[in-house]
């Protein structure tokens, strides 16, 4: 339904009635078609509006859960019955296959190395291998996230538990089995929360820089496997080149060309597995076979300079419940701590391993999954795990498909602890390291860099600064600044929101911004102004200050309608505005008293309903005036434009005969009419056919 603004007073449209004529009520006006604005019905009371939006949720989820089906159940709970239903068993299960063998084969050794950096005996880093993995494979999302005992977390069990009591105490296990048991209730807790989405302010800059910074660390942290000496254990790269600068003098030969061949053949497999669709195996085979070509070299030559896995502690882990609860207290910073790390590392890697194998992942199930794996595990001895990079790498590397992959490692960790441990105890550590290495190169992203810095510098500067503090900084500073630089890019962004002025595209009824449109055009005495984001109590200022300038800042070369010395009216298109706060509330109120005593009138164009509700709410529909509420930007300029010819024609003599002005004739700031005479006066106004 249409109606109609005749508008024949204006001493209550434009400021108080000084501001307007005696003379500007005597002009005839043509009546402008507008669309009217549905205002919402407020409710009697606060609180029952509250209860209604909350008994609306209840029941948006009530039915939800009634429309799942048996099959959606079963998900919800076990997330394994997603690839299980899909599981092409002829296509996958070889690659599966490899991939749990590869990754197993590589967990043996860096799980017990692990654990000697945390401190703990060998033996716990394989228990931290064996029930995590299994529970993971059914309680998780990612289907190539290989969980285990992981460098960084063991480094942050290792500074923490050592200022509380001696490593070789039985007090220290104890401590880091209840630390794993205080992580999984964290992780449990956010994921029932659905705190996932935390993992949205970390952006892909982020996440890109800080796994281009860790694959460094991580390829350095291998290199004494290929040089023979021993490097310190730091995640900077400043003492690790130091430590391999400093032990140069003890460099061995053997390995370090051992390590070489056996990482080109890992290069060449890989690169041939991607080229090649006919030779797609031999990027999954590629681990795999290195291990057994070192394995035989070793079992042949015998070489005495070449350090081996070794002898691996036999036996499965018994079922016992965490201790030394009286100290739970003093680890909640460092269960935090590494739950941030696992959120990071873990969600992080297995979101860009989802994206490249084409799945949907649930941030809140892998934080969920991750905590039953580490509840579960602190049962059986297990200290903090989470998903590792340079295993998830392999992992992927290896062509894994699902879980499948999971419970191969996890069943290759349970044969080892039972009676397979003469099997995996001649692998050249040389080897695994080239294995690790070939999967780490591929996180090394410099092209995501490039296209950073050709196509978004502010992200390019985002990628640079995680990555450098990473680098220099150490892992867990890097994880800090890097999530706190991406939140204040948010912030600014937040707080400094676009705002654009609006200008009428020739020729149409449609409004854009007037620097991406400069052929778009404006009218004398109106402001269009579109804000594109919420508005609150931190972007409020800015917004005030924004307008300010608008008002000042009058360009009058692209400008129609009556010519007049300033601005009347203030449009505000809020279409874009998804809530407004009682800060910005307030600031409204103040921006209309001081706009009313200098004779502006603020009018609102396409408020969404939740707006429209809150202003309502809080009088401002009364304030400004129902009548200044529009659906279109093009209303309110019809609207306005009659107001602004009225206050002109006030300020000067009576308009003499043939100076009425239509509508056209106003928007296009001519004092003839270039339109026919017949022409329809309900037509949308366009511009003036010119001859």
């Amino acid at each position: 339904m249409d109606i109609t603004y005749v508008s024949p007073s204006g001493s209550n449209l434009a400021g108080d009635s000084s501001s307007m004529p005696a003379s500007a009520s005597a002009s005839p006006t043509r009546p402008v078609r507008v669309i009217p604005l549905k205002h919402p019905t407020i409710p009697a009371s606060s609180s029952l509006s509250s209860s209604s939006h909350v008994n609306l949720v209840l029941s948006r989820w009530a039915t939800k859960l009634r429309l799942m089906t048996c099959v959606e159940w079963i998900e919800l709970f076990l997330p394994c019955c997603r690839w299980i239903r899909t599981y092409r068993w002829r296509e996958y299960f070889q690659v599966d296959l490899m991939a749990g063998i590869t990754v197993g084969v590589m967990l043996v050794p860096q799980g017990m190395s692990y654990a000697k950096l945390a401190g703990l005996q060998p033996i716990y880093g394989l228990y931290s291998g064996f029930v995590p993995i299994f529970v993971y494979a059914v309680f998780g999302s990612s289907r190539q996230l290989a969980v285990g005992p992981v460098a960084l977390v063991s480094l942050l069990v290792s500074n923490v538990l050592s200022s509380i009591t001696d490593s070789s105490s039985e007090l220290y296990t104890e401590l880091a089995i209840l630390l794993a048991f205080m992580v999984g209730i964290l992780e449990c807790i956010m994921g029932l929360l659905r705190l996932g989405w935390l993992i949205r302010f970390i952006s892909h800059s982020v996440i890109s820089g800080f796994t281009t910074a860790s694959a460094i660390v991580i390829g350095l942290s291998q290199a004494k496997y290929f040089l023979g000496y021993s490097i310190a254990r730091s995640s900077k790269i400043i003492p690790l080149i130091e430590s391999v600068i400093a032990g140069i003098d003890k460099f061995s030969w053997p390995p370090f060309v051992m390590g070489s061949v056996m990482l080109t053949i890992l290069l060449v497999m890989k690169h041939l597995g991607k080229s090649r669709k006919y030779l797609r195996f031999l990027r999954a085979a590629g681990p795999l076979t290195a291990v057994v070509l070192g394995t035989v070299f070793v079992k042949i030559f015998h070489p005495s300079s070449i350090s081996l896995v070794g002898d691996i502690p036999e036996g499965l882990p018994k079922f016992s419940l965490p201790k030394a609860f009286s100290y739970a207290l003093s680890l909640i910073p460092t269960a935090f701590l590494i739950t941030g790390v696992a959120i990071l590392e873990s969600v992080g890697i297995a979101k860009a391993l989802a994206a490249k194998n084409g799945y949907e992942l649930d941030s809140n199930q892998e934080l969920f999954g991750l905590g039953v794996a580490n509840v579960l595990g602190s049962f059986f001895s297990a200290y903090p795990t989470t998903g590792s990079f340079s295993r998830s790498a392999v992992n992927h590397e290896s062509g894994a498909k699902s879980g499948i992959s999971g419970i191969v490692t996890g069943i290759i960790i349970t044969c080892t602890l039972l009676f397979l441990t003469p099997l995996f105890k001649d692998i050249p550590q040389c080897v695994l390291a080239a294995i690790v290495i070939s999967a780490v190169i591929g996180l090394v992203d410099y092209d995501e860099a490039i296209f950073l810095w050709r196509v978004d510098k502010r992200d390019f500067l985002l990628w640079t600064i995680t990555f450098t503090t990473t680098l220099f900084l150490g892992i867990e500073i890097g994880v800090l600044v890097g999530v706190g630089a991406s939140l204040a890019f948010v912030i600014h962004e937040s707080a400094n929101p676009h705002i654009a002025v609006l200008g009428r595209l020739p020729g149409t009824t449609v409004y854009r911004n007037v620097k991406q449109y400069p052929e778009a055009y404006t009218y004398n005495g109106i402001v269009i102004v579109r804000i594109d984001a919420p508005i609150y109590f931190a972007n409020i200022s800015y917004i005030k200050d924004r307008l300010r300038e608008y008002e000042a800042d009058v360009d009058r070369s692209t400008k129609r309608g009556p010519e007049v010395e300033r601005i009347y009216f203030v449009i505000l298109e809020m279409a874009p505005v998804t809530c407004i706060d009682s800060s910005a509330i307030q600031a409204l109120k103040d921006l209309h008293h001081e706009y009313k005593l200098r004779g502006i009138r603020i009018a609102i164009s396409n408020p969404n309903p939740e707006v429209l509700l809150t202003l309502s709410k809080s009088d401002v529909v009364e304030l400004i005036g129902k009548e200044w509420y529009f659906v279109r930007v093009h209303d309110a300029v019809q609207v306005c434009l009659q107001h602004v010819q009225q206050l002109k024609e006030g300020s000067r003599t009576p308009p003499q005969r043939g100076e009425n002005l239509s509508n056209t004739d106003l928007e296009a700031g001519n004092g003839n009419p270039l339109l026919p005479e017949d022409t329809d006066s309900q037509l949308e106004p366009l511009l003036s056919r010119k001859s």
